[in-house]
């Protein structure tokens, strides 16, 4: 019976990845509240019945894409904050893991950069969500070094999301250029690591 049901759960779950996995590849033309419930089981091949034994709605499907999108970011986004290393290092950390990021899943990066501010309500509040908790977790890195001494919680968390805020535009600006030249590779390189300069001076003098 326990093999029997675990037989089904792991259908169940396949064809949910299934539904995730074809809305992403829909959402590469266009926004999630132009997209059809009837286009997704169409591309997954199943009855438009089926779709509501894994999601209530559309909007229940984008805040589940946004779960898989940023959930397993969490360590990235701490160990470009990490204390390791002097400011350059942790720059150059920061800017290639997220490089090798966008390299690696430029649908889910795009679908994050659109609906951050599109028009389904659910998941933007999903995605403003995860993105405080990644600047609660950045905040926990910083206070770790000692540059943090003297700083209030509320003056760390606004650095926190400063950071957070540029790892976004970093990976905008890499799946821009994800077809470009090496050239032009080069030169989001540049720009992202003179930003997260600038960032990092703000913060030495931020006590003066």
């Amino acid at each position: 019976m326990s093999h029997t049901l675990g037989i089904r759960q792991a259908q169940k779950q396949k064809t949910r990845q299934a539904f995730l996995d074809a809305a992403l590849a829909l959402l590469e033309e266009q926004s999630l509240s132009s997209l059809g419930l009837r286009e997704v089981t169409r591309a997954v091949g199943v009855a438009p019945t089926a779709f509501y034994r894994h999601f209530r709605s559309t909007a229940d499907l984008g805040v589940a894409l946004v779960d898989e999108a940023l959930g397993s970011l969490h360590p990235m986004v701490r160990t470009t904050v990490s204390t390791t290393g002097d400011s350059e290092e942790r720059i150059t950390r920061a800017i290639e893991l997220i490089a090798r990021h966008v390299d690696a899943y430029p649908a889910h990066v795009r679908f994050i950069a659109r609906e951050r501010h599109g028009g389904v309500q659910p998941v933007r509040e999903a995605i403003r969500a995860q993105l405080a908790r990644f600047a609660e977790e950045v905040k926990t890195e910083l206070a770790k070094d000692p540059e943090a001494a003297g700083w209030s919680d509320d003056d760390l968390l606004m650095l926190a999301h400063l950071y957070v805020d540029q790892m976004l535009i970093t990976a905008s600006l890499f799946l821009e250029a994800l077809e470009a030249p090496e050239e032009e590779r080069e030169r989001v390189t540049q720009l992202a690591t003179r930003q997260l300069r600038l960032i990092s001076i703000g913060r030495s003098h931020w006590l003066d």
